[in-house]
Order: structure tokens, then C-alpha cells, then sequence
């Protein structure tokens, strides 16, 4: 039953949410989920890794914010909008206030602290990635990951062993989302078509086969059956559910525009 629990939850995730394209999607990132596994990681429960990066999350958060010297009212802003984002209830606002103004402290060990999530989050690479996502979020509605903050944020993703490839890649998609990716780039501001590439982190010279493969694997990397089942906490599940939303959205109209069955 082991080997099929993850197709069997998938598919009826992707049905209950997307209908019957949604069922099959589901049914092949479950059945990525249960091929995945068995890769050895912490012996973390998924319990002690949700509570870590819970801590984690906001312990960064606050640091980053602090990164210059001083948080502003709007990376305070940004931060409390992140935690009504994912509906944290009360107490969990509480628990993360509590994180945020930890890691803001002059004597905050960040080195220590992403040794200790990277550890913990062991074999699940994507839960870092996700990490990630909530930190560039938070920086982009705080300061737009100015100054200090952009070169720490790339310290914490080379920390992770995320590449600095990797993080452009989810500035850019965040950045998207916020209707500003024009700002600060060279780039004049792209159409959707072009959006819908950046999300799925290829170009429009890819083929078909490689637009299906480059789909799968941010589906694979954003659901959150998988994501939950790696010790993602309940509270961080509405960040992946959007991303997995914006996703199957930016696929669509590339397969329609691409006449693509």
C-alpha cells in the first residue's frame, strides 16, 4: 500500500481541486512522491521538521529585516501580511512575532540557524526552496530586496545549496506575481506568455516535450501533499497551494497558445 499511497492521495487532491486533468496530474506527482520516498534524509519526524521551519521562517525573516540596521514600517508590514497570507491563527501569530523579533537580535546566529534547518530538512530539497520563497517574498514587500537584504538573501540561499541561478528565478516569478518584475531589471516588462516561461523556469525556445517536463517538475516541486508529507507545516500550505495555482495557470496558456493537447 506504501508504494501507492501518494498516486492514490494525488489523484484525488488534483480531482476534488482541478477536476479530471487535476486527477492526473495528481496521480503522476503522487506517484513522483512515492518513488521519492525512500531517499534518505533526517530522521526527523515531520512534526520536528514543520516546528523547525516554522522557527526558522521567522527567525530569518526578522534578521533580514534588521539586515541594515533598522526594520521600517513596511518590512514590519510585510512580514505581519505574510503571516495573515497563510492564515496562521493566533497563536501561531504569536509564535511567529515571538521568531521574528528573536532573529532581529544583535546576537542572532544566522550561519547556526540555517546549518540547523539544512540538517533537519535533510533529503527533502524542496522544503529549502519553499524557505526560500518566504524569505524573497517577505524581503521584496519590505524593502523590494534592496541593499543588505540582497546580499544576505544570496548568502542564505548559497547556505542552502540553492543556486544563485535558482534565485533569480524565484525573484523573478515573486516579483511577477507582485506586478513589479520590471522594476530593477534590464529587462523592459514582459507580457504573460512570457510571465508564464519565467514561472515554469524555461524559455519559449523549449520544445513541448521539455514545456510537459519543466511543468511536472515545478508541480512536483510546489505540491502540497508532497511538501506536507516532508514535515512542511499546515501553516506554510497556502504559499505552496498559490504557487501550485499560478503554475497550472501559467502552463494552460502556453499549451493553448502552443495548440498543445
Amino acid at each position: 500500500m506504501t508504494q501507492w499511497t501518494g498516486k492514490l492521495v494525488g489523484a484525488l487532491l488534483g480531482l476534488l481541486i482541478f477536476g479530471p486533468v487535476g486527477a492526473l496530474v495528481g496521480m503522476i506527482l503522487g506517484h513522483q512522491f512515492d518513488k521519492n520516498s525512500a531517499e534518505p534524509g533526517s530522521d526527523a519526524s515531520a512534526a520536528e521538521i514543520g516546528e523547525q521551519f516554522f522557527r526558522s521562517t521567522f527567525h530569518v525573516m526578522g534578521h533580514v529585516a534588521k539586515s541594515d540596521g533598522r526594520i521600517s514600517e513596511s518590512e514590519i508590514q510585510a512580514a505581519r501580511s505574510i503571516m495573515i497570507q497563510l492564515r496562521l491563527d493566533q497563536l501561531r501569530v504569536r509564535a511567529a512575532i515571538e521568531c521574528f523579533n528573536r532573529g532581529k537580535q544583535p546576537g542572532f546566529d544566522l550561519a547556526a540557524e540555517l546549518a540547523t534547518l539544512q540538517r533537519i530538512c535533510a533529503g527533502r530539497p524542496d522544503l529549502l526552496r519553499i524557505f526560500l520563497e518566504l524569505q524573497v517574498r517577505a524581503s521584496l514587500a519590505g524593502s523590494d530586496l534592496q541593499g543588505q537584504a540582497r546580499v544576505l538573501m544570496g548568502r542564505i540561499a548559497t547556505s542552502l545549496g540553492i543556486s544563485m541561478i535558482e534565485l533569480a528565478h524565484i525573484e523573478a516569478v515573486l516579483r511577477i506575481r507582485r506586478g513589479s518584475f520590471a522594476q530593477d531589471t534590464a529587462r523592459s516588462r514582459q507580457g504573460p506568455l512570457d510571465e508564464a516561461y519565467e514561472v515554469l523556469e524555461i524559455t519559449a525556445a523549449a520544445s513541448n516535450a521539455e514545456v510537459v517536463k519543466a511543468y511536472r517538475r515545478q508541480l512536483s516541486r510546489h505540491h502540497p501533499d508532497k511538501l506536507k508529507a516532508n514535515g512542511l507545516p499546515e501553516s506554510m500550505l497556502e504559499h505552496a497551494k498559490e504557487r501550485t495555482q499560478e503554475i497550472i495557470e501559467a502552463y494552460e496558456l502556453i499549451r493553448e497558445r502552443r495548440g498543445m493537447t
